[in-house]
């Protein structure tokens, strides 16, 4: 990967002026985000890529200090002030340079503070007019409050939700104490990122990536034909639920030593006990799976909220029934040819 620098996109960003003399800065959506954009088109008002999550607080709090805490993030990463616009058919990121925030505080019973989670929950954004994250503080006592936030995932994924839990609980505790924040200045912005990937992915990059996929995918991929109780309906209704279970600590041990000794990760482990189990249930032996990514390759990315997900398709060949120990050399050589590849948007 290319080294990200903020001069090198400087000449792709172009300052405006908006509404009463506010100015905005403009760069173009990432690949990523103009995914999360058209779906966002088809399927219209909705909260599907609403991430949400709460916070409960238990002793004594300090509500200005988290209101400033959260500014402070607003402030530093430029992604949480963006929304995006079509401008002569290109998606664009428009980032406010206004770093205002409010924490609205509501007091509230316990009784309520699940209503209020699934309908904050359950209210979409406007991508045009933002803003695209929101908070609310529930004070259920005078020591008990829960902190509902919520972002559309064009502007953040899983990683990002660690780094701002990392970020707001290092300003709270500042802030709280009247000191200034301890955060370092960031190396670079989601618009920086979005400019490196356009000028990255152009010419030989994308020509050599877009090769590898359209060998390993170049024949249609099967629809696998899992054993369902009733037929896939002819639209999705994204009604479904979680089931979860965790493997003992000896068989995790007994997994890693395992893959460590064939050279795989525990990752390509399971993702070859899990291709074994679909073709064993399927009856077939020409397995694809889908798995996200965090697409975070460059180390300037770690720091950001954004959104850097891609997904990539795992396509393995059972038909010659391989050993276990075969069958995971072959998921694990895929799974790495798949990572070096990584850049293409899904869609493509």
């Amino acid at each position: 990967m290319s080294e990200f620098t903020s001069e090198a996109a400087a000449a792709d960003v172009d300052m405006t002026e908006e509404g009463a003399g506010e100015e905005v800065f403009v760069f173009p959506a990432s690949f990523a985000q103009q995914r999360l954009w058209f779906l966002d088109r088809l399927l219209e008002a909705n909260a599907l890529y609403n991430i949400p999550f709460a916070v409960r607080f238990q002793g004594r709090l300090h509500s200005t200090a988290l209101e400033a805490a959260i500014r402070e993030i607003v402030a530093r990463h430029e992604v949480l002030r963006t929304t995006f616009e079509l401008e002569e058919e290109e998606l664009i990121q428009v980032v406010a340079t206004d770093t205002d925030f409010t924490l609205p505080i509501l007091t509230v019973s316990e009784g309520q503070v699940q209503e209020l989670a699934s309908a904050e929950a359950a209210t979409p954004f406007d991508l045009e007019k933002g803003p695209l994250l929101r908070a609310k503080l529930l004070r259920l006592a005078e020591e008990e409050h829960v902190l509902l936030f919520t972002m559309h995932h064009i502007i953040s994924d899983g990683w990002s939700f660690g780094v701002l839990m990392r970020e707001l609980t290092a300003l709270y505790d500042a802030f709280s104490k009247n000191l200034p924040s301890p955060l370092p200045e960031l190396p670079i912005q989601y618009g920086d990122y979005a400019c490196w990937q356009r000028e990255y992915l152009a010419g030989e990059v994308w020509d050599e990536q877009l090769s590898y996929w359209t060998e390993q995918l170049g024949s249609s991929p099967p629809m696998l034909q899992l054993p369902f109780d009733r037929p896939r309906p002819p639209v999705q209704s994204n009604r479904g639920t979680t089931e979860s279970f965790q493997l003992s600590v000896e068989l995790t041990r007994a997994l890693k030593t395992y893959g460590h000794q064939k050279s795989a990760t525990l990752y390509m482990t399971m993702l070859a006990a899990f291709q074994a189990l679909l073709s064993r249930i399927c009856g077939q032996d020409d397995i694809v799976v889908g798995t996200p990514i965090a697409g975070r390759s460059g180390e300037e990315t770690e720091s950001l909220i954004g959104f850097f997900v891609n997904t990539l398709v795992i396509r393995t060949d059972l038909s010659d029934q391989p050993s276990f120990e075969r069958l995971l050399a072959r998921v694990a050589e895929r799974t790495n040819d798949a990572y070096a590849h990584q850049d293409i948007p899904f869609e493509q």
